[in-house]
């Protein structure tokens, strides 16, 4: 049983081998797909997965807490696992590549302006939108 499966008998859902087969595509999932990409992948598990399919199970793992889901400016929500430690996004806005990283140092500041404005922070989303430096640039660098 993959850990997307496991979350889901954990919260009690019906699993029914459709949503088994979505549950293992996206547990297998090392980026961060859109429904059309999910429904491709699980299309060649099983053939008969709609993509209907596809979306009713994403917004119910969703809407349980499994899944995240995140719009990158591209027209498209894509998913990923929720998990227990926080990583923040760098979005690559010529080839959508999604880079996934923590940094201490922002994770530091972020705190300290929340408590300077009178707050205690207690989650945030940051993402991070840019274009690859030129070859020359990065020889630069």
């Amino acid at each position: 049983m993959d850990r997307i499966e496991k979350l889901c008998v954990d919260k009690g859902m019906r699993m029914t081998e459709q949503r088994r087969v979505i549950a293992r595509v996206i547990s297998e999932s090392h980026d961060h797909p859109d429904v059309e990409e999910l429904h491709r992948r699980a299309a060649t598990v099983d053939a008969g997965i709609s993509i209907a399919t596809v979306y009713r199970t994403v917004r119910l793992f969703e809407e349980a807490g499994i899944l995240e889901r995140h719009d990158f400016r591209d027209g498209r929500s894509r998913y990923e696992e929720m998990r227990d430690t926080h990583h923040d996004h760098l979005i690559d806005m010529k080839g959508g590549k999604v880079i996934e990283f923590v940094d201490p140092e922002i994770e530091r500041l972020q705190h300290e302006i929340a408590r300077r404005l009178g707050y205690k922070l207690v989650d945030h989303r940051l993402e991070l939108y840019g274009v690859p430096l030129d070859e020359k640039a990065k020889a630069k660098r």
